[in-house]
């Protein structure tokens, strides 16, 4: 049990003393895991910590931690990733693994079980394994039989006849009622009539029985999502140079591009996935702009990402998924000159020349830091434009033909002191007043005049007239007036924007 060899590292070589695992329960101290040395003193599961102490005084005691347990186990589920990508928790102690066509790679299922549980052990866990056709019989054969045990389709009745009823995974109760009526192994259980059994014990037992005998399937919840397109590399020594894990993703790359290619699709998000000797899993995530089935494009987002990882005593299995992926169907060619000009009205951002600069810095400041301009269905200068994430689907409005607009536009217009010639109101004023700043303008052009939006409800909105005026020193601006000016009244002139 996880908790139990957690434990066990806490206590140094020199201390034989007794460990045990103790849950507070119904205000009683309960005996929930124990070591081989707890076992070898008499102690058993359940016993009351009192009981526990008059059999053996000096036992060590450990508080439960059941999150600490959780945590443990699903590091444990991610780790057996490198056996299949179809791993799930079973109970807090457990876990389940459909090694459907992944056996061979180990050399036989086995070889296989034989490798799992020395690797769980070299950890420092105590582990059984059995493999069987349905989940409900490998649980029963590794928790009752002979760990290890790799049971033929054909002898699953038999191999599981002679276990204990608790081998169906039944509560205590029923197992403690079932054996007070005679009920002792799975074969005199399965023997039995299921009217009598569910009148007395429920539709579990029965429910039981079809499970472990594969009559009601049993799906697993794998501890990821299983995607479709998964490259694995193995090693038969570990490899701890960051050179030659480059040199292992870039053989997985070529490996999921072919794949993405033969299916028309691209990848949007990958994740390379590294399994250390020491039992640690480490998942590297990238994501692409546009659909993406390029080795080399891709191994430029991976690099950037490998040069943290740190190898320790080396990395032994690797994999890369795809775990989002979009189609990438052939573009068909114009049919005219003019036709090669009509584009999505997010091309110019999103195209295929920027898709490789927002990769870099999607995947360095995350996606959604960065940003495209979408258009709206506005003219106004501070209302016509959005951000918007740079995946986002493409804009419902296409960017309209305006006149040269400033590359720094304010986020409100700035009120400004403006000098107009009194013979000319009508026209751009001769200097101005910003920020305590004084520019004398040189350049003007203009005015283009944008009206309130009638279909809004703001009586308070005027109409502007926009200039472009360049001061002395080349410094550009868009300065505007709010109102239409009438005899006796005097201008109110704001800058909005700014050109360089």
């Amino acid at each position: 049990m996880p908790q139990t060899e957690r434990s066990r590292d806490q206590k140094t070589r020199e201390d034989p003393a007794p460990l045990i695992v103790v849950t507070e329960t119904g205000g009683r101290s309960l005996v929930t895991a124990l070591d081989r040395e707890a076992e070898l003193t008499g102690l058993t599961m359940g016993m009351t910590l009192p009981d526990a102490r008059a059999v053996f005084p000096a036992v060590v005691v450990v508080p439960a931690d059941p999150a600490a347990d959780a945590a443990l186990l699903d590091r444990l589920v991610a780790w057996c990733g490198r056996y299949t990508p179809w791993a799930a928790a079973e109970g807090r102690d457990g876990i389940f693994l459909d090694v459907t066509g992944c056996a061979h790679l180990f050399g036989g299922e086995a070889a296989m079980c034989a490798d799992l549980t020395a690797r769980l052990e070299s950890f420092g866990f105590t582990a059984r394994a059995a493999l069987a056709d349905t989940p409900g019989a490998a649980w029963a054969i590794s928790h009752f039989g002979e760990s290890g045990t790799v049971v033929p389709s054909d002898e699953t009745r038999e191999t599981l006849a002679r276990l204990p009823v608790a081998a169906l995974r039944l509560d205590p109760a029923t197992v403690s009622g079932l054996v007070q009526v005679g009920v002792r192994t799975v074969e005199a259980l399965r023997n039995m009539p299921r009217a009598p059994l569910a009148a007395r014990f429920g539709d579990v037992v029965g429910q039981r029985l079809d499970q472990v005998s594969g009559d009601i399937r049993e799906p697993i919840s794998p501890h990821m999502p299983v995607v479709p397109f998964r490259a694995r590399l193995a090693f038969a020594e570990p490899i701890a140079l960051m050179a030659d894990i480059e040199r292992g993703m870039r053989h997985l790359l070529d490996d999921l591009c072919q794949q993405l290619a033969q299916a028309g699709q691209g990848g949007r998000r990958l994740v390379l996935t590294l399994y250390r000797v020491d039992g640690d899993v480490f998942d590297i995530t990238v994501g692409a702009a546009r659909p993406a089935r390029d080795p080399d494009r891709l191994a430029r987002l991976f690099g950037g990402r490998l040069s943290g990882f740190e190898p320790a005593f080396g990395v032994e299995v690797m994999t890369l998924t795809a775990s989002v992926t979009e189609s990438m169907a052939p573009v068909a060619p114009a049919l005219s000159v003019a036709m090669r000009h009509v584009t999505a009205p997010d091309a110019a951002f999103c195209g295929d020349r920027l898709a490789p600069l927002i990769d870099c810095l999607g995947n360095r400041l995350g996606f959604d830091q960065v940003v495209r301009l979408a258009a709206i269905e506005s003219h106004l200068p501070e209302r016509m434009a959005r951000a918007r994430p740079a995946l986002a689907n493409a804009v419902t409005f296409a960017w309209p033909s305006l006149p040269p607009r400033p590359l720094r536009l304010l986020r409100r217009p700035e009120r400004i002191e403006a000098s107009v010639p009194e013979q000319a109101l009508q026209a751009s004023p001769e200097r101005f007043r910003w920020r305590r700043t004084d520019y004398e303008i040189r350049l003007a052009e203009g005015p283009e005049r944008i009206a309130p939006e009638w279909w809004t409800d703001d009586g308070a909105a005027k109409t502007r007239d926009y200039w472009r005026v360049e001061d002395m020193a080349g410094r550009r601006f868009w300065i505007c007036r709010h109102g239409l000016l009438r005899p006796g009244e005097s201008a109110e002139w704001f800058l909005h924007g700014l050109f360089a």
